[in-house]
């Protein structure tokens, strides 16, 4: 049966957790041996149902990437300043302030303390800590570097985070464009077109053609809107499973890879995003195979991710990284150019590092790029609205001011 237990430790610090025993006085004694002080012990929940409540909130409540990038600062400067690990958990949960990682600062003291790794305890937890993190960790656990192996897990959370940031930031006036022109399209279509319409029913004026067009589309809304909601809703909801699909999830990437503005971007980030994990994950002992197998399941492109699939394949034969890298696709050749005299000088991750900073400016450039594109496009966009408004409005106006 399992017990949950609060308890106090050698040093005064408050824990708790989860004890297995066939009895409460079995429970506090296995607590005694191991050098707790039981204050409260009672019968737990079950695994399914701390599981599912876990689970609960973790998808009720995101860890932000800034909030992660906190805990795991404060995490590496409890840990470089050899605090033990139940008391460094202790002080984790109560400075952060992100609820989901209070608990989870709790859940990951409780599973080292009943004699899980780090590893483990943060493989407890793959919403909130990704493969890549806990790759970093088991890392850094193996060699003994962890504080410096989260020095450098800490700048690529943080250069990750950037470039997220900028292309959100490029993206954010044209959504907004976007979002403003739908509402003004459905206030003009509901409230202003239906006026001037009825006037000109009145006076007996054949409606041209874009006046028409617009009619039909306030009555389709006014009459048929629930049914469009439910209908978009529906379609909506099938195409976004329907691209979580291995292979439609490959085609839609491919083609994002292809687009005219959008393209380069996207490639450009995929470029920097794999050099700089592999670059980290080289420079802290990880061997090329599982770097690619890593790289597989974070670079966040399904497309050149079966790249690194196929790469794996070819590094399983025994061949060099540069050689098969050349013949894969989406990778340019400065990348398998500077991979390949990395290799040949053993001083791969600096070479990686430099072409994580190139793709950085790149990435920067291209992104401004993007915005400079898509500000004609939104003009044109915003005065084909508003000529096809003007019309519906203005002709059959013309004509009425012919009969007066």
């Amino acid at each position: 049966m399992e017990y949950a237990y609060k308890a106090l430790t050698e040093t005064g610090g408050k824990t708790s957790g989860t004890v297995e025993a066939e009895s409460r006085q079995e429970a506090m004694d296995n607590l005694a041996a191991q050098g707790l002080i039981p204050t409260s012990v009672g019968k737990g929940r079950t695994a399914s149902a701390k599981a599912f409540s876990k689970r609960l909130l973790e998808l009720t409540n995101r860890v932000k990437t800034p909030d992660l990038i906190i805990f795991s600062k404060q995490f590496r400067t409890l840990f470089r300043a050899g605090i033990p690990m139940n008391r460094l958990m202790e002080i984790l949960e109560s400075q952060t302030e992100n609820p989901v990682l209070k608990k989870t600062a709790v859940s990951m003291g409780a599973s080292i303390q009943e004699g899980n790794s780090l590893t483990e305890a943060f493989g407890e937890h793959p919403r909130i800590f990704p493969p890549l993190y806990c790759s970093m960790i088991q890392a850094g656990e193996a060699s003994g570097r962890l504080p410096e192996v989260m020095e450098r897990l800490i700048y690529l959370l943080q250069h990750e985070h950037k470039v997220k940031s900028d292309i959100k930031s490029a993206l954010q006036y044209p959504v907004l464009v976007l979002v403003t022109l739908a509402i003004a399209f459905l206030f003009l279509l509901t409230f202003v077109v239906p006026r001037f319409v009825g006037i000109f029913q009145q006076a007996g004026i054949d409606l041209p053609l874009p006046t028409k067009i617009c009619l039909a589309l306030h009555q389709w809304i006014v009459v048929y809107w629930p049914v469009t909601l439910a209908v978009v809703l529906a379609a909506s909801g099938a195409l976004y499973f329907y691209l979580k699909t291995e292979h439609v999830g490959y085609y839609r990437d491919y083609c994002l890879l292809k687009l005219p503005i959008l393209g380069p971007v996207f490639e450009k980030g995929a470029m920097s995003r794999f050099a700089a994990i592999f670059a980290i994950l080289q420079s802290s002992g990880v061997t090329v195979l599982n770097a690619l197998e890593i790289l597989s399941g974070t670079i966040g492109n399904k497309a050149v991710s079966r790249e690194f699939t196929n790469l794996q394949e070819e590094l399983r034969s025994g061949s060099g990284i540069s050689a098969p890298l050349e013949k894969a696709r989406f990778f340019p050749p400065m990348v398998v150019n500077m991979v390949a005299v990395g290799e040949e000088s053993g001083n791969l991750d600096e070479m990686l590092s430099e072409v994580s900073g190139h793709y950085d400016d790149e990435v920067e450039y291209a992104v401004s790029r993007m915005a400079e594109a898509v500000g004609p496009a939104l003009i044109v966009a915003l005065a084909a609205v508003v000529g096809f408004f003007a019309l519906a409005i203005f002709l059959p106006m013309w004509d009425l001011i012919k009969m007066v």
